[in-house]
């Protein structure tokens, strides 16, 4: 009984500082998004760039309450955005001090490249992705048989074809992180990577056609970054074994 009194003390602990930094997140959500709501109708004109540069300027919504839930999803979703630095800071600040000190040195670049990477990710999907695609899809517009097709978005549907573009082409840019730290975690390898170089291509280009419209345009704009990014992270192994190897060999003259 005395081992388990003194396991839980330790463990009370740990839950009320899980406590603590999960509310801290959330306070931070909420600020931003009562920020975001209040200019949710600027955040979604610039949402809506790509289909006016796309050649339509009208959307819809076909039921009464569509426009309201879309002013709240355009909120919450540009409050995870800006809230995102604060929510990894209480994550970092939870599980650091549990880490050695080159461990925390060993994860600390990860966390920083995360943001950069989904920004640049979202960043190509918004200015070049996007405006491909709405090019393609309206094209469909026209005189078919006597019948006039013309495009009219629904609001609420634009605004989940922009989101699912923007957060599936920030994930895809995270591909270095994930597999760097399979490789600091031991499950993966480099040369293991380098052998299956060619089944990522076709991987590559699996994903593209999961994530992105039927075009052969949109699927290139995504499988090429992401082989390019598979690449990056073999680079960035590499560096890393290099380094891992130098402290190796210098530890034991200290």
């Amino acid at each position: 009984m005395s081992e388990i009194d003194q396991s839980q003390a330790p463990l009370l602990d740990h839950l009320i500082e899980l406590r603590r930094r999960l509310l801290f997140s959330v306070v931070a959500i909420l600020i931003a998004f009562g920020a975001c709501y209040a200019v949710a109708e600027h955040i979604f004109s610039f949402l809506v760039q790509p289909l006016i540069r796309a050649g339509q300027g009208k959307v819809v919504f076909t039921q009464i309450f569509e426009a309201f839930f879309v002013q709240v999803k355009v909120a919450f979703f540009a409050a995870m955005m800006i809230s995102f630095p604060v929510i990894a800071n209480q994550m970092w600040q939870f599980v650091a001090p549990g880490l050695y000190r080159k461990e925390r040195q060993a994860l600390l670049p990860f966390l920083l490249a995360t943001p950069v990477l989904f920004t640049a990710g979202a960043a190509l999907a918004y200015y070049v992705t996007i405006p491909v695609a709405l090019r393609f899809l309206l094209g469909f517009q026209g005189n078919y048989g006597g019948i006039q097709q013309e495009a009219l978005p629904a609001v609420g549907n634009y605004l989940s074809f922009v989101m699912q573009f923007l957060f599936a082409f920030g994930i895809a840019f995270l591909l270095p992180v994930l597999l760097m730290l399979l490789e600091r975690a031991g499950i993966i390898t480099r040369q293991g990577l380098k052998d299956f170089r060619r089944y990522s291509v076709v991987a590559a280009f699996a994903i593209s056609a999961v994530l992105t419209p039927p075009d052969i345009g949109s699927q290139f704009l995504l499988a090429i970054p992401l082989m390019l990014l598979y690449e990056v992270a073999i680079i960035g192994i590499w560096f890393t074994e290099r380094k891992r190897a130098q402290t190796a060999e210098a530890e034991p003259a200290e």
